[in-house]
């Protein structure tokens, strides 16, 4: 278009600016600025120099946070996973309104609920490593379950109502594991178990600290706790109390993993005992088949500290005991004791045991696999919780760390019988 058709007006030409070529200019003006001053002005420019820097530091957070922020914060949803289910459990999807049966390949996300029955028992780990054992008559509500790129945690599960135990791993500094009861926020350290009963009909409301530390906020109230100490409060009450919890007996015979042979008998009398406590007037015995207790065998008060139950059948048996205090309060569960009876003089033979292809979840690995019906499985020496009544057995391992692992898988019958499968795995 020539000058004489050119219509009079103003004509405004853009360029585009970012903010990086803005604090580029400032920074290399101010560099300009600041050798021309040192050179006309060395003692004046040397006691500038710290106010200005500030100011100029001041500057340029300002503009950095004008600017989109960066990818380094993006924080992303991790999923948790049943890794043992007995009994009746439900669950509702935080996205649905109606309840399904519980499955080891439905992930638990935000927002979702889990119930136990009155027979049921489910235990939930989180990638983090925090495990929740979900006891019978109880609801759970997932409440955060989350990651960032610096491999921080965020867990927190509510207890609406019922009895839950949780433990928490060695999770990266700046993570956090809480669990919710009634109002209050108990934020566990790394390596800590706890207790958790929330009776809203009683209104009763308690978290028992068993070993580790951690801290108790409610309504602006925080209460420290070490082992064996516990709050508890009411929801009309504006401050918790503190108290020191009972510790459990310690269990001693039959001791940990032990077999108990049979001289060709199909049952056995077995004697219990454990350390006697000091302020106690009585004893709770239980025995059960599973380790998470959802049906027992034997359920009974003593007033010593052991005691002979008779006929026992082959197979294996677990075992916890408590102690109650003369104005009735009870102790907490002692350690899971194993022990197996087995048949005297019976045969060492090779069993079945069929592996899946393992899955791999970050630094978590998914076994599954199947074996002779009324075998026990171990993975890495830990005992797979839960075998189905058809041999078929879900196994999640706790986190593994980066590099190569080898997965054991052990299976072994009461007879003696047993099969032990090895593989390498790469951590990334």
């Amino acid at each position: 278009m020539s000058s004489q058709t050119r219509k009079p007006g103003i004509h405004v030409a853009w360029k585009t600016v970012t903010y990086r070529s803005v604090a580029l200019l400032i920074l290399a003006g101010f560099a300009l600025f600041t050798l021309a001053m040192r050179l006309a002005f060395p003692q004046f420019t040397e006691s500038s120099m710290r106010a200005a820097d500030g100011v100029a530091n001041r500057v340029l957070e300002r503009m950095a946070g004008m600017a989109p922020p960066a990818s380094g914060g993006k924080v992303t949803a991790q999923n948790a996973h049943f890794t043992a289910l007995d009994g009746t459990v439900r669950v509702k999807k935080g996205s649905g309104d109606s309840w399904v049966g519980a499955d080891y390949n439905v992930p638990l996300e935000k927002g979702d609920v889990v119930q136990t029955g009155s027979e049921g028992m489910a235990k939930v780990v989180f990638n983090d490593g925090t495990s929740y054992t979900v006891k019978q008559d109880s609801l759970i509500v997932i409440e955060e379950s989350s990651a960032n790129d610096q491999q921080q945690t965020n867990v927190a599960v509510a207890v609406s109502t019922g009895t839950v135990d949780l433990s928490t791993a060695t999770y990266s500094q700046g993570s956090r594991s809480q669990v919710i009861v009634a109002g209050a926020t108990a934020s566990l350290a790394p390596e800590s178990t706890a207790q958790v009963h929330n009776d809203p009909k009683a209104d009763q409301h308690e978290i028992l600290l068993k070993k580790g530390s951690g801290e108790v906020q409610r309504n602006g109230e925080t209460v420290q706790l070490a082992n064996w100490e516990k709050v508890s409060f009411r929801a009309d009450e504006a401050h918790m109390e503190k108290a020191k919890g009972i510790g459990p007996p310690t269990p001693i015979s039959p001791a940990n993993m032990a077999p108990i042979f049979t001289a060709g008998e199909n049952t056995k009398d077995v004697e219990f005992s454990w350390t006697p406590m000091a302020n106690a007037v009585a004893y709770r015995l239980r025995i059960s088949r599973n380790p998470y207790f959802s049906s027992t065998l034997v359920d009974k008060r003593v007033s010593t500290a052991d005691v002979t139950v008779t006929s026992l059948g082959e197979g294996a048996y677990y075992w916890v005991v408590q102690s109650y205090e003369a104005e009735g309060k009870e102790s907490v569960e002692s350690e899971k004791n194993r022990f197996t009876i087995i048949p005297k003089g019976k045969q060492t033979e090779a069993i079945d045991l069929e592996l899946d292809p393992f899955i791999q979840h970050g630094h978590v690995i998914e076994v599954m696999g199947k074996t002779q019906v009324g075998a026990r499985v171990m993975v890495n020496g830990r005992e797979v919780p839960m075998i189905n009544s058809d041999g078929t057995f879900h196994y999640f391992t706790p986190p593994l760390a980066t590099g190569e692992a080898v997965i054991s898988v052990t299976a072994q019958t009461v007879q003696g019988g047993v099969n032990t499968q090895q593989k390498k795995i790469v951590i990334q």
